[in-house]
C-alpha cells in the first residue's frame, strides 16, 4: 500500500502544481482563460451546435470530435476518451447539449491548457533552472500565443494533445535528467494517449529513449529499451485494431484518402502557408475571413478562417521570434533535452511543411508542437545566464515580441467576437 501511495503522490506532483509559484501560474491562467471560455459557452453557440458537424472556426471539428472522436485513420482511440468527456458534459446538463453542456466541456478544455501551462513552467524552473523573473515573462509570453487562447475553450484533440505532449516532455526530462531510463508503464500509457488521439505523434513517445545514458553501449541497456518500445507498439496496434474490428485494410484507403483531400491546395504559396500558418498562426493571430459552410443536410451556417499575414510586421515578428528558436538550438547544440526536443518538432516540419499535409489550415496543428517555442526560449536564456549584455538584449527583445503579441492577439479576439455576436448568438 505505501509503494502505491507514494506512486500517486509523484504522479500528482508530476501532474498538478507542487510549489506556490507553480499553483500561481496554475490559477493566473485557469480563471484568465475561465473568464474567456465561460463568457463564449454562456452567450454563444460555437463551442458545440449540433447542426454544426466540422469548420465553424478556424477548421476545429468540435461536435464532429465530441460526438465520434475523429476519424479514426488520425484519431485511432480518441473514440473512448471523448466519450468520457461528452457523458460527463451530458451528466451534468442533465442530458441536454445547452449552455451548461458547453460550459463543462469549456472547462475541461482551460483545466487542460492551464495544466500544460504549468508543466512548461516547471521544464523552465526545474530543468533549465531559470530565474523566476526570466520564466514568468516566458510563460507570460506563450500564455498568449494563438493556440493557447483558441484551444483553451475548444473541445478538440489538439487540446489534451498539447497538454499531453508537455507532460511527457516534462517527465522523459526529469527521467533523463537523473540518467534515468522512461519507465515502460510511463511510455505505454504514453503511447497509447498521446498516439490514440493522434496517430502521428506515437513517434514522438519514443525519441527521448534514444538519448538515455549510455544507451548505445550497453547490449542490455539496448535490449531493455528495444522491448519497451515494441510493448508500447504492440498495445497500441491491438487497441487500435480492435477500434475497428481488426479491419485493417479501412485504415490504408482512409489514410490515403485524407492525405489526398488535405495536400492538394495551390491557392497560396507554400512559403506564405508555412510563415503565416504553420510558424506564424499558432503564436500571432493574422486576420480573418469569413466563408459559407453547409452541414450536407440543407443547413447553412458560417465558418471563420485564418489569412496569411498581410501586412510586414507580422513577418518580421515571426523571422525575429525564429532566429531566436534557431539561436537556442545552435547554441544547446550538445544539449540532449533541446535534440529532443527539435527532432520532435522535426518530426512536425516534415509531416505539414515537407509533406504539405494540411498545410493550408496548419495553424490548428499548434498542439503538437507549440510548447517547443517557450522551452527553446527559455534554453537560450539559460546559455547566456552568465553574460549580462547578451541576457539583457534577450529580455528586452522577449519583452517587445510578447507586447506585440499580446496587442495584436487583443485586437484579433476582438473580431472573433464580432463574428460570434453576427452569426453564433
Amino acid at each position: 500500500m505505501s509503494f502505491i501511495k507514494t506512486k500517486i503522490i509523484q504522479i500528482a506532483r508530476l501532474v498538478f502544481p507542487a510549489s506556490s509559484s507553480e499553483l500561481a501560474v496554475f490559477l493566473f491562467f485557469f480563471v484568465c482563460y475561465g473568464i474567456l471560455g465561460t463568457y463564449i459557452a454562456l452567450h454563444y453557440r460555437i463551442i458545440f451546435d449540433s447542426r454544426i458537424p466540422w469548420d465553424a472556426y478556424f477548421s476545429f471539428d468540435n461536435k464532429a470530435i465530441i460526438m465520434t472522436g475523429g476519424s479514426f485513420e488520425r484519431h485511432p482511440l480518441s473514440y473512448y476518451f471523448f466519450n468520457g468527456v461528452r457523458e460527463t458534459a451530458l451528466f451534468i446538463s442533465g442530458g441536454k447539449t445547452d449552455s451548461t453542456f458547453r460550459l463543462t466541456l469549456a472547462w475541461f478544455s482551460n483545466t487542460a491548457i492551464s495544466l500544460c501551462m504549468v508543466q512548461v513552467f516547471k521544464y523552465i524552473r526545474n530543468i533549465i533552472g531559470l530565474p523566476l523573473a526570466f520564466s514568468l515573462l516566458i510563460i507570460l509570453f506563450f500564455g498568449f500565443f494563438s493556440t493557447n487562447i483558441i484551444l483553451s475553450f475548444t473541445p478538440e484533440n489538439f487540446t489534451y494533445t498539447l497538454f499531453l505532449l508537455s507532460l511527457y516532455n516534462y517527465y522523459a526530462a526529469v527521467q533523463l535528467k537523473k540518467d534515468k531510463k522512461i519507465s515502460g508503464s510511463a511510455m505505454v500509457v504514453a503511447g497509447i494517449s498521446i498516439g490514440g488521439l493522434t496517430i502521428t505523434n506515437l513517434v514522438k513517445v519514443f525519441i527521448p529513449v534514444a538519448f538515455e545514458k549510455d544507451l548505445f553501449r550497453s547490449w542490455k541497456k539496448m535490449g531493455n529499451a528495444v522491448f519497451r518500445v515494441s510493448l508500447t507498439v504492440i498495445c497500441f496496434i491491438f487497441l487500435y485494431l480492435f477500434r475497428i474490428d481488426f479491419k485493417y485494410e479501412n485504415i490504408f484507403s482512409k489514410t490515403n484518402q485524407q492525405y489526398e483531400k488535405f495536400s492538394n491546395v495551390e491557392s497560396i504559396p507554400d512559403w506564405d502557408m508555412i510563415l503565416s500558418y504553420f510558424f506564424g498562426g499558432n503564436i500571432l493571430f493574422p486576420s480573418f475571413m469569413i466563408s459559407d459552410k453547409h452541414n450536407m443536410k440543407g443547413f447553412h451556417f458560417k465558418g471563420l478562417l485564418m489569412e496569411p499575414y498581410s501586412s510586414v510586421f507580422p513577418y518580421v515578428f515571426i523571422v525575429i521570434f525564429l532566429a531566436l528558436i534557431c539561436w537556442s538550438y545552435l547554441k544547446n547544440f550538445r544539449n540532449k533535452l533541446v535534440q529532443i526536443m527539435a527532432i520532435s518538432f522535426l518530426v512536425d516540419i516534415t509531416i505539414h511543411c515537407l509533406m504539405r499535409f494540411g498545410l493550408h489550415t496548419s495553424y490548428i496543428y499548434g498542439g503538437h508542437f507549440v510548447f517547443v517555442y517557450p522551452l527553446l526560449l527559455a534554453w537560450l536564456f539559460f546559455a547566456f545566464r552568465e553574460q549580462p549584455k547578451t541576457l539583457t538584449f534577450l529580455t528586452l527583445t522577449t519583452g517587445i515580441l510578447f507586447t506585440f503579441l499580446a496587442v495584436n492577439n487583443t485586437i484579433r479576439m476582438s473580431e472573433f467576437f464580432w463574428f460570434l455576436n453576427t452569426y453564433y448568438q
